[in-house]
């Protein structure tokens, strides 16, 4: 079996780190995957920021203002996990990355580099209002209403393209998931849907 890639979209709270967490769970137990390298970038930018440098300075503001992060410091997160992580049997779960069309088009190059043929994305719908519901009671410091809006205008006019570049592309298939409902049912909505 061919190692496998996935890649999740879905903005903010619509619980793509949780459905992360369970598919590699289930790929582990069903023993689908011996070795899954997970990168998720906003844990990532997690660690820089933690770290007090400059640079940590400048990722923390960008993120309070609610602005996506610089495409060159995203890849180069990205690339360097899989530079350290990537073995031929890999399986791949990208959660974060690519948000924008240019970190479509660089990750579109690594998939070909590493003779990847099937990418699943898995796309976690989520309505603007449900979200915000979501995100109210996490109550993170970023979380304010003005974050929140410009999160959303992020999402809609870079992510969501980013996505779209894949449509229709040999060797991606993009599958839609109703993040509406129960953590279980988004859960058996994926596999259902890649058909496991």
């Amino acid at each position: 079996m061919q190692p496998q890639t996935f890649v999740f979209f879905g903005i903010v709270g619509s619980g793509k780190g949780t459905q992360v967490d369970l598919l590699r769970k289930y790929l582990e137990n069903k023993k689908m995957a011996s070795d899954i390298l997970y990168t998720s970038t906003g844990v990532e930018f997690r660690k820089i920021m933690e770290s007090g440098s400059y640079t940590g300075q400048l990722v923390k503001e960008t993120l309070e203002k609610g602005f996506l992060q610089p495409n060159f410091i995203t890849t180069s997160l990205f690339t360097n996990i899989l530079i350290s992580g990537m073995q031929e049997e890999t399986c791949l779960i990208a959660d974060g990355y690519p948000r924008t069309i240019l970190q479509a088009e660089s990750f579109e190059a690594m998939v070909k580099f590493y003779q990847r043929r099937d990418v699943k994305i898995i796309y976690i719908e989520l309505s603007k209002a449900e979200a915000t519901k979501r995100l109210r009671l996490r109550g993170r410091h970023d979380d304010t209403d003005q974050g929140i809006r410009k999160r959303f205008d992020e999402y809609v006019n870079n992510v969501i393209p980013a996505m779209n570049y894949f449509k229709d592309k040999e060797n991606y298939t993009i599958y839609t998931i109703n993040g509406e409902q129960t953590v279980e049912a988004v859960h058996k909505d994926i596999i259902k849907a890649l058909g496991y």
